[in-house]
């Protein structure tokens, strides 16, 4: 049994859990249309892998699906509804024509299973008792903030949570119904605003984009005011999660008080590799860019450590990052969107030294710090390096 350290604003907290490697086919119970382009499925978890997929808000699995010639990995955030904290479920959007999402959107029925993995994830709410949780979600990246705002309200009675919700039209809104069935339940204590920015509304205040102009009313709306009490969650597309985080430090947030998660598929990267991907956005000066060679490296050995197994490659710097390395003879190597910005692929350094490329999200200067990399990123700098997937 493995420890995981969730970082929550400006506490930290341990708790035992499960290996976060294998792999593990659930049964699918249910699917349900919420808009034409994205479905919600729930999965049986039996009681000997009930500890194993124990969920806490913010966490996320990835689903590896079997196609001809190879597989697919995505990853998606576990999505309960509000009334039923316990159900194991995911909400997936099409996205590409030849993907997973477009699989389980059309193809998947009741009786079908999914390989999953165990979940992972550090995306939390502070443990603040009465803090006014502000939540800015764009898209599909309201699946975590909902699990988050539903359980942060039935487990402290004096806090409030405001959310702000972008999306193109009332008709692709995610998950509204239970959003409205939150807002009835916890009525004094739980706002909600969507946000349609193709779509018009009597108020330009909830039309158009949340930009860094729109952000500052829309707080005022909410009664939203930086300061001690006041914590930020966002999550989203790139664009707007950067755009609001910098717009709330220039307001006076607290960059500790401002949690981020971006949900994105940038045109032109990998689609045969992810659908949905998260991250957090680094500490300033967490990492520089690597690029070339590692100096004084021309091949490693690489001893890697997962789901009780031990897996030794031999790395050439110059061509490979570890994960390709891995990858070749050991498939099972935990990994989802291979760009940095999932974290699936963190690993502790054990002994050695590896080189951090640019471009990584997913670590902040803590995990650094203690010694994690991603393997999708990284690259030997000392002829021996063990990494230990399972710390």
């Amino acid at each position: 049994m493995n420890t995981a350290t969730v970082t929550t604003g400006a506490t930290v907290t341990t708790a035992p859990r499960p290996s976060r490697t294998g792999w593990h086919r659930l049964a699918v119970t249910d699917v349900r249309r919420l808009t034409e382009e994205a479905v919600a499925v729930t999965l049986d978890v039996p009681d000997a892998l009930r500890d194993t997929f124990a969920h806490r808000p913010g966490d996320h699995v990835v689903v590896r699906h079997r196609v001809a010639g190879g597989e697919l990995r995505r990853s998606y955030s576990v999505c309960p509804p509000p009334g039923d904290p316990d159900a194991f479920r995911l909400v997936i959007k099409r996205g590409a024509p030849d993907g997973f999402g477009a699989y389980a959107t059309t193809a998947l029925a009741p009786g079908d299973r999914l390989e999953l993995s165990p979940p992972v994830n550090a995306f939390a709410l502070p443990d603040l008792p009465g803090a006014h949780h502000v939540l800015v979600a764009g898209g599909s990246g309201i699946t975590p903030l909902l699990a988050m705002a539903a359980a942060v309200l039935r487990a402290d009675p004096a806090c409030r949570v405001s959310l702000v919700h972008a999306v193109p039209t009332t008709a692709t809104a995610l998950l509204a119904d239970e959003l409205a069935e939150l807002k009835d339940a916890f009525v004094d204590r739980f706002t909600a605003l969507h946000v349609l920015t193709r779509e018009d509304r009597p108020s330009e205040l909830v039309s158009g984009r949340v930009d860094t102009a729109k952000l500052p009313r829309l707080l005022a709306a909410l009664d939203a005011r930086p300061g001690p009490g006041t914590t930020f969650a966002l999550c989203g597309p790139d664009g707007l999660v950067t755009a609001v985080r910098q717009a709330l430090i220039a307001w006076g947030a607290d960059p500790a008080a401002v949690r981020t998660e971006i949900f994105t598929v940038a045109p032109g990267t990998r689609q045969d590799t992810r659908q949905d991907t998260r991250r957090e956005p680094p500490a300033e000066s967490v990492t520089e860019p690597v690029t070339g060679t590692p100096p004084g490296v021309r091949t490693a050995r690489v001893t890697a450590l997962f789901g009780g197994r031990r897996a030794a490659v031999t790395v050439e710097p110059q061509e490979d990052v570890i994960l390709d390395a891995l990858l070749r003879a050991h498939p099972d190597v935990p990994y989802a969107c291979r760009d940095g910005v999932c974290g699936s692929c963190r690993a502790k350094v054990l002994t050695g030294e590896v080189a951090l490329g640019g471009g990584q999200y997913a670590l902040d200067a803590d995990d650094l710090a203690a010694g994690y990399t991603l393997v999708c990123r990284a690259r030997p700098r000392s002829p021996e390096v063990t990494l230990d997937f399972d710390a």
